[in-house]
């Protein structure tokens, strides 16, 4: 049986769409009106304005290909962890996300790890998500409640997509650019997507250092529904990365328990277990 096709609906009322390339991706900023409206356009504009530079800055953070980054510098040794300070706002960001690393690995028994991988702490698996939450909700601050950030597979939905009608999270099939294999509702949640089938090596297991590729499909694509971007996208990433030999199963449904335990997020689909679907990347209508 095939999968249902994706289908494109014009967004009902005032709607704003920005799309950028950054983070060796494209982030796609979705404003539309509610029951409550919009602010006047040049608000909104300045909002999207300030989205897209909050964007740079990360990059100029958080990238492993800048010269100039902090992250580079730390993967150098140019930069001690330990003299970081929490009163300068990139270096108390990247405190944040050491912090939320150490946090995840733990929460997925080691199957995420930015640390072991080659050349140093590599966050790129976890900062895209956080980021994509921040600027989500920075959004929301700015009088935007009806908000769809996506970058790379990383979703984070605030508000509604328009009167009545609630941010649809689609999961595009593996096989099949143009179909989904099941939906999700995700509220003022987040929806994180990994996937082997457009890049096949670029997730490796840490604890064999080998591609989660070697397995073929048999890591699957994954969704990871959840209230927080950031964990939902360790979850996806930890649960894709594991290969046969160094899988413990009981590893991902104990990480998946104890994030989803804070808040339930629909799926209007079946998946192949009560928070993961085979999926490839997602798309919000």
């Amino acid at each position: 049986m095939s999968a249902p096709a994706v289908e494109l609906r014009r967004p009902e009322g005032r709607w704003h769409r920005h799309r950028e390339p950054v983070w060796g991706t494209s982030v796609t900023v979705d404003v539309r009106a509610g029951e409550e409206g919009l602010p006047p356009e040049p608000a909104v504009q300045h909002a999207l304005d300030t989205a897209v530079a909050n964007m740079r800055w990360v990059d100029a953070v958080f990238s492993t290909y800048r010269p100039d980054s902090l992250v580079t510098a730390l993967r150098s040794g140019l930069l001690d962890e330990r003299r970081l300070s929490r009163w300068d706002a990139a270096q108390g960001a990247l405190l944040d996300v050491l912090r939320r690393c150490r946090e995840a690995r733990e929460l997925t028994d080691g199957c995420f790890d930015p640390w072991a991988v080659r050349g140093g702490f590599d966050p790129s698996g976890y900062v895209t998500a956080w980021a994509v939450e921040r600027i989500a909700d920075d959004l929301v601050r700015a009088g935007c409640a009806n908000v769809c950030v996506e970058a790379g597979g990383d979703v984070v939905t605030r508000g509604s997509a328009g009167p009545g009608r609630p941010w649809t999270v689609g999961i595009r099939h593996p096989d099949d650019a143009g179909a989904v294999t099941w939906t999700v509702l995700p509220g003022n949640g987040a929806v994180s997507t990994s996937s082997t089938a457009e890049r096949p090596a670029h997730i490796v297991d840490p604890r064999t250092g080998r591609p989660a590729a070697d397995d073929a499909r048999s890591c699957g694509p994954v969704a990871a529904p959840s209230p927080t971007s950031a964990s939902a996208s360790a979850i996806a990433r930890a649960s894709c990365g594991a290969t046969r030999e160094s899988a413990r199963p009981s590893s991902a449904s104990k990480a998946i328990r104890r994030v989803l335990s804070r808040k339930s997020t629909p799926c209007t689909r079946p998946c192949a277990s009560s928070a993961f679907a085979r999926t490839s990347t997602s798309n919000a209508v």
